[in-house]
Order: C-alpha cells, then structure tokens, then sequence
C-alpha cells in the first residue's frame, strides 16, 4: 500500500499544533519561558568558553565566509590557533555562511545559537507530530508543555548539545529534512529543502536514496519520484553554481579537499562514531580495515533502506525517516557525535502517538543512553589499562553511540513493526466487542 508523502491518517509529524485563535496564542509563553530557563545553563556554559574555545565550528563558517569575501582561496585557510580548522564542507557552504562574516564574533554566536534551537523546535514539532496530536485531541491545554518538555528533552541528548557546543549545522540540516518530507501544505516544492542539505554537507545525500527506493519499483510512490526529482535538481544546481561564481574554489574542493579525509581530523578519534570510525580503532591493517567496512556498509544499507522502504510503504514514513537519519551516520566515512542530531527523529518514531507505554519506555531508554556520555567512559576505562578489561571492555564502550545507532536501525526496522502489529492484533478483539456492545 502507498501512502504518498503526505499521509491521510494519523499524520507522522509535523508543526506544533498551536490553537488556530489568537486568543490562546499566550499559552504558549510560558512554554517557551520554560525552555528558555532550562537551556540558558548550557548556552551560558559553552557560549562562557574562553574565546578561542568557543563555537569552534562557527568560526570555521564564519572564516570560509571572510576568506571567500576576500577573494582568498578557501580551502588553503585554516583557524586561528590553537584549534587551527580548515573549512570541509562544499564551496556552496562558503557562499550561504558570508552573511556570518559580516557580522561581528559576539553577535555571530548569539544569532547562530538562537538558530540552532529554531531549527530543533522545527525538528521536534514534525518529528513528535503524531505525539503532539495526540495530547491535542485528549485536552489541547497540555500541548505547550509537552512540546516544551520534548524541547528541554532534546536538548540535552548530548549530540543536541553539541549543536551548542561547536556552533554545528546538524540540526538545521535534519529540521530541513524532516519539513521536506513532512509538511502537509509546503509553499516551496517539496525536495528541494533535502537538495539544499545535501549540498551544503553531502551526507543527507541519503535521503535522496529513500526516496528513489520508496519512488520506485513496485509499488513506489509517484509523489517520492517527484521529490526526488527536485531534490536532485536542487542539488546539482547548488553544486554547479559554484563552478559558475568561484570556480578555482570549487575545483579546489571537488578534486583535492574532499578526497583528504585527514581534512576532517583523525578518523579513528573517540567522536567519530560511524562504522569505518569503529573499524579503525581496532587498528587492523588497512586493506582488511576496508574490506570489512565495504562489506558492513553494504549489508547496513541493504537492510536499513530495505526497511525504510518497507515502513514508508506501511504507511509509517517516521520510521522510514527515522532509518534513513541513521543511514547517514553510519554509513558517512566520519559522523562525528553531533551527527547523531538525527536522533531527535528516531526518539519521534519511537514514541509514535504516545498510545503504546512499550514504545515509550523504549523511546525513554534510547534518549537517556544519548543524554550520557557513555563513549567518554570508554576512553576512561581503556586509559585504566586493566588487563583483558581495558582493551576489549574499553573499545566495546567507546564505541557505544555507534553500536547504539546500529541497535536502533534494529529497532526501528525489525522489533517496531512487529510491536505496531502485536498492539493492533491486540486492539481488533476490544473494538469488536465495543461495535458490538453498542446499542443498535
């Protein structure tokens, strides 16, 4: 069965359902007070960094921004130190962060960091949309609060924090994500949100996977094929500028920045948590560290969309969306933590419509082991150097949010749909009985 992009039941996600009367549109100050008090001991703690140590990752927007506006080379720059940072994302990321070099280092923070909680109340309204609805129908009045306990939830999942952290992207590339394949009504073409992440840092590149898997053969939908049609113009029309307006940049980054995966850091660090992350810190021999990770990337990806395909196709794209999120971080050559912002997404589908308690405890479960800093506790236990404890124990523990997202793909593949029609199997009998109590 297709349900198309926008399904005609119980919506996935989607925006907050704030009451359409601008009478009640206070009730949301509190909420968004509430959020506001909860968060400023993070923003106040990382944006309380020494100056060199602060949103380190904005200050290698910013700095590709001034380079480009000053008709310096792009990739040939790198950060003052000590962090010493060269720009790695796409010569379009350049273009799109000059804005960020015009203003000043104080006033780049505080608009970048007021952005990066934008984009996660975006995020989490679509993805905890069913949620959301949910409360609405059984007493509105408790909306504002849960959405801002889903706000205050997220933030603290530490991939969410390190948005704050670093002054990272991820979050507003997973809120244009799930806005383009979750908005009911949008007033741009729908893919075109996914082609302008995919162009501004490649990995949401797996989205346009989803949707020729879901687009395609039997049974695809025809509104996937138009996405992605979309997306793919999108894309390529954002890859191709560049060559038109800073051409040398953009051969630069196309024929010699990308292919230097030491640009990024090492590879085989604590933070890089994707499947050839892992394989690394084994410290195998090169071509048997490739070999293995070919084979896992292709058996991830054969199940992962196979299962995203098939969830889509059932009529649940959250979980669809959801598999696809963590596509994106395991099969990426480096997905450091903060690339696990798709993990607002996975929480949304796991949670579902708030109507199974399993589903929530499970939902609860995974948001906590991504609130710990379980990986760091690896490192801590390795450097113990307790015999057969510390090398084995250790790396297993360091590797957690990678192994964590791998169990999830599980999750949401295999032990999801089997627990959606054990409820339903379980539901059939009590609203026959119901039908059938029912006077004539």
């Amino acid at each position: 069965m297709t349900t198309g992009s926008v399904p005609t039941g119980p919506a996935p996600a989607g925006p907050p359902p704030a009451s359409r009367n601008p009478a009640r549109a206070w009730v949301w100050l509190p909420a968004l007070l509430l959020v506001a008090a909860a968060v400023a001991p993070l923003v106040a703690y990382w944006l309380g960094n020494p100056d060199d140590q602060r949103l380190v990752d904005l200050d290698v927007y910013r700095t590709g921004g001034r380079a480009l506006l000053d008709g310096r080379p792009v990739y040939d720059f790198v950060t003052p130190a000590p962090q010493l940072l060269p720009f790695t994302y796409p010569p379009v990321a350049a273009m799109l962060a000059a804005p960020l070099a015009w203003l000043s280092w104080p006033a780049a923070q505080w608009v970048w960091t007021i952005g990066v909680f934008a984009a996660l109340a975006v995020a989490v309204a679509f993805a905890f949309r069913p949620l959301l609805e949910g409360v609405r129908e059984r007493g509105a009045a408790w909306v504002p609060l849960l959405f801002a306990a889903l706000m205050i939830a997220c933030t603290y999942m530490m991939p969410v924090r390190d948005q704050v952290r670093f002054g990272q992207v991820d979050i507003l590339l997973v809120a244009l994500c799930l806005a383009d394949c979750f908005a009911r009504r949008p007033w741009w073409p729908r893919g075109m949100l996914i082609g302008l992440a995919t162009a501004v840092k490649l990995t949401p590149g797996v989205f346009l996977i989803y949707l020729l898997v879901t687009g395609f053969g039997r049974d695809g939908d025809p509104e996937q094929r138009r996405t992605l049609y979309m997306a793919t113009f999108t894309a390529t029309l954002l890859t191709v500028l560049p060559f038109l307006v800073i051409p040398a940049d953009a051969a630069d980054f196309w024929f010699g920045a990308l292919l230097d995966t030491g640009r990024v850091g090492a590879n085989n660090a604590t933070t890089n948590q994707s499947i050839n992350g892992m394989l690394l810190r084994l410290y195998l021999p090169g071509w048997l560290t490739t070999a293995i990770w070919v084979a896992l990337l292709a058996a991830v990806a054969w199940y992962g969309f196979r299962r995203a395909r098939a969830a889509y196709l059932s009529g649940d794209p959250a979980t669809a969306v959801a598999l696809t999120g963590l596509m994106a971080v395991l099969l990426s050559p480096v997905a450091w933590i903060h690339h696990l912002a798709w993990m607002v997404a996975v929480l949304g589908a796991l949670a579902g419509a708030g109507r199974d308690r399993v589903r929530l405890l499970v939902a609860a479960g995974a948001w906590l082991y991504y609130v710990l800093t379980i990986p760091w506790w690896g490192v801590t236990l390795r450097a113990a150097e307790i015999p057969v404890l510390s090398p084995v124990a250790g790396r297993i523990v360091q590797n957690a949010f990678g192994l964590g997202a791998l169990a999830l793909v599980w999750v949401l593949g295999s032990w999801l749909p089997r627990r959606r029609a054990s409820v339903e199997s379980a539901d059939a009998p009590r609203g026959r009985a119901r039908d059938s109590a029912a006077p004539g």
